[in-house]
């Protein structure tokens, strides 16, 4: 496997699907009343608020971007790809590592289990899209 061997378009379209994703999920119609409930935040505090907002949003294309092109150097190095199996190795990953890894740090920092089921569940969702993506495009 060698970077050449990366689609990048594939790893640019999980990326933005990612955050697309994520505003979706953490929407005012979806999760984001329930999660801020569960953060102890108070009706109408803007999430991010006293930073930069283009540093946060800036600093979570980034990581999104870096998370998609994990996920194709991983996948470029399966054989026979396709988004079946892009799709399963991004649940995989998104369980076996993202959520298993997460759940203590969400609890020893006091947020709690809800907060941690609504956030990683966003982290599965992007993984498994990510895989599907960049396993199609394979």
């Amino acid at each position: 496997m060698t970077i050449n061997n990366i689609h990048w378009t594939a790893v640019l379209v999980s990326a933005l699907v990612s955050i697309a994703s994520g505003a979706i999920w953490f929407g005012p119609r979806t999760f984001y009343p329930s999660w801020a409930k569960a953060m102890g935040k108070t009706d109408g505090e803007v999430p991010g608020a006293g930073m930069n907002m283009a540093v946060v949003f800036g600093s979570t294309f980034i990581s999104q971007f870096v998370q998609a092109t994990a996920m194709a150097i991983l996948l470029t190095s399966m054989d026979g790809l396709n988004a079946a199996k892009g799709l399963l190795a991004g649940l995989v990953i998104g369980i076996g590592i993202a959520a298993a890894s997460s759940l203590g740090h969400r609890l020893f920092s006091g947020h709690g289990f809800k907060v941690w089921a609504i956030e990683v569940s966003n982290d599965v969702l992007n993984l498994a899209l990510m895989g599907l993506i960049i396993g199609a495009w394979g």
